[in-house]
């Protein structure tokens, strides 16, 4: 089996595409679809001919282009079932521990509630792929919208179960950001340091942050290290549950 060709872009504002093609049976699916003009792009400079939409959740800059990319392709979109009635142009629908093959590469559904309360990931296991879109970025995770802190903090803890060497495709360009906010919540964190300062180099040469990984994200995440005593006492939480720790850090970045 060949490996997977993937290549990233921007869309919208700082939404992040994703095309991903397997080059034996010529198949090519957008994870997501936030803008058509980009993906359209990006297939042309590729020469690659859309087939699948991976859906993971319902907001509009992830949706936008589904009933276009429809029409013009007449690509399968996949999506998630706890959504199914607000994706645009949906023809299967997936949830927790479901499985379907995408050119005969496996791919594993995870359900992630949180920032919407149908959320879903797609877990490719034989890549070492995640597409986690609005559920967990580099250095930060999703707002809550529709779930609340304990719902999202055991979304995450799905995610960090994954092998530390999996490849993660978040939704946004939100890493530098984040990465200012991180060092307020775990400044003692010396991994964390480095990356940030790695980050504000990437950024200002107009590179991307993604993909990151499970293990560097479970390094110096603050959100995923609700756990950790260090963070626990910076933030005067020594004896809450993660998930009341992990509360309070979505509340400060919700407020910084």
């Amino acid at each position: 089996m060949a490996a997977l060709e993937l290549d990233l872009f921007l869309c919208r504002t700082d939404n992040f595409g994703v095309l991903l093609h397997d080059p034996e049976s010529g198949a090519t699916a957008s994870i997501d679809a936030p803008e058509e003009r980009p993906i359209l792009d990006t297939l042309e400079r590729r020469g690659w001919r859309l087939t699948h939409i991976l859906t993971t959740h319902h907001h509009g800059d992830h949706v936008a282009a589904n009933v276009s990319l429809k029409e013009r392709f007449g690509v399968t979109i996949i999506g998630p079932k706890g959504e199914a009635s607000k994706i645009p142009g949906i023809d299967r629908s997936v949830g927790q521990g479901d499985h379907f093959d995408f050119a005969g590469h496996p791919v594993e559904v995870i359900e992630t509630p949180g920032h919407t309360a149908g959320h879903i990931c797609f877990h490719f296991p034989k890549d070492k792929l995640l597409f986690a879109a609005d559920t967990l970025f580099a250095l930060g995770c999703g707002r809550l919208f529709e779930g609340t802190a304990e719902t999202m903090w055991q979304s995450l803890n799905r995610l960090m179960a994954l092998p530390d060497d999996t490849s993660v495709y978040f939704g946004h360009e939100y890493t530098l950001s984040n990465a200012h906010f991180a060092v307020t919540i775990d400044p003692e964190n010396a991994a964390l340091k480095a990356r940030a300062a790695e980050i504000e180099e990437t950024r200002s040469d107009g590179g991307y942050t993604a993909p990151t990984t499970i293990g560097l994200e479970k390094r110096t995440n603050p959100f995923l290290r609700a756990g950790d005593q260090k963070i626990r006492k910076h933030l005067g939480l020594e004896r809450a549950s993660d998930a009341e720790v992990f509360a309070e850090i979505r509340k400060r970045k919700d407020n910084f």
